[in-house]
């Protein structure tokens, strides 16, 4: 089945031309199915490559899903008009009414502060705390990861000397959890980060299991056991490309960094990378679209008695 977006969103064409399905919201709007309703809060500087990514995973389903795309209001965008803002996406006052089946919350490049410092941090605790009664579960990519496991539990992220930037091998902890099923004993997956978690404290917290975990790069995948809160501290998400570019940013602008861990063949930046985690991300996905399919209420006020 498809994913629904907005007829003119300029990923459209390229998803289509990978063989992603996607319809126009105005066919949809005329079949007598209800799709998921799927809202992603994208913080990353650059949008249409964030879009790019979570939509190719997202459109990998057998369910009809309805995208929509939210940003900060009080956040002023460097990388993207306004115009294109006003177009495709909306503010938490435009669905602060709404609710969703599903929420997914990108990474952005603020780790450097604390959370306090953010300029939208309490805009964010306003989606934290919103998500509670008005999304069935929600996915937390890297900063996000971080920052909502703070908010939820306190764990706060602690710097390291060296950037945590490459492609780790990581082992998959619990067999056949709903959000792992068909996962490998062990996979590859990429990180690009300058801070690490409390682990010590995340070990304590009963109501959430550790699903993977890597050596070099620490813990990976954690979930609610209720699956309504989930956490992803790497970019599964990542095409191949994307830690070269920013490899490649990084040392434009002169900064002291090492070619990322695992990635280049022989260490050599100017040969070719291949993508060996595209499966393991478009499985993560798909068992996730599954798992909300199945529990989500089909009246989605009903979200407010769970």
């Amino acid at each position: 089945m498809p994913i629904c977006i907005e007829n003119d969103l300029p990923v459209k064409n390229t998803l289509i031309e990978e063989g992603v399905i996607v319809i126009e919201e105005v066919r949809a709007k005329n079949q007598d199915i209800r799709p998921l309703k799927i809202l992603i809060l994208n913080l990353m500087p650059k949008k249409e490559e964030t879009e790019r990514q979570l939509l190719r995973l997202l459109g990998n389903s057998p369910l009809q899903i309805k995208i929509e795309f939210l940003h900060m209001a009080t956040h002023v965008s460097k990388n993207t008009e306004n115009s294109y803002l006003e177009k495709f996406y909306k503010t938490f006052e435009e669905v602060k009414d709404e609710y969703y089946d599903g929420l997914i919350i990108t990474g952005a490049p603020v780790e450097h502060l604390e959370y306090e410092e953010v300029n939208y941090w309490e805009e964010l605790k306003q989606i934290f705390k919103w998500s509670k009664t008005h999304i069935f579960s929600t996915i937390n990519i890297c900063w996000a990861a971080q920052a909502n496991l703070y908010y939820e539990y306190g764990i706060k992220k602690e710097k390291v000397s060296e950037k945590i930037f490459g492609i780790f091998e990581h082992s998959t902890l619990i067999e056949n959890h709903s959000l792992t099923r068909g996962f490998t004993d062990t996979f590859l997956a990429p990180h690009s980060r300058h801070t690490i978690i409390e682990e010590e404290k995340l070990k304590k917290i009963s109501e959430i299991d550790i699903l993977a975990k890597s050596e070099e790069a620490g813990t990976l995948l954690i979930s609610s056991k209720d699956l309504r809160k989930i956490f992803i501290t790497g970019h599964i998400e990542y095409e191949a490309n994307t830690l070269h570019n920013e490899y490649v940013r990084d040392k434009d602008n002169g900064l002291d960094i090492k070619v990322p861990f695992n990635y280049y063949p022989e260490d050599d930046d100017t040969k070719e990378v291949k993508n060996r985690w595209r499966g393991v991300a478009y499985l993560f996905y798909h068992n996730w679209l599954n798992q909300v399919y199945q529990l989500t209420p089909y009246n989605l006020k009903g979200l407010e008695k769970l």
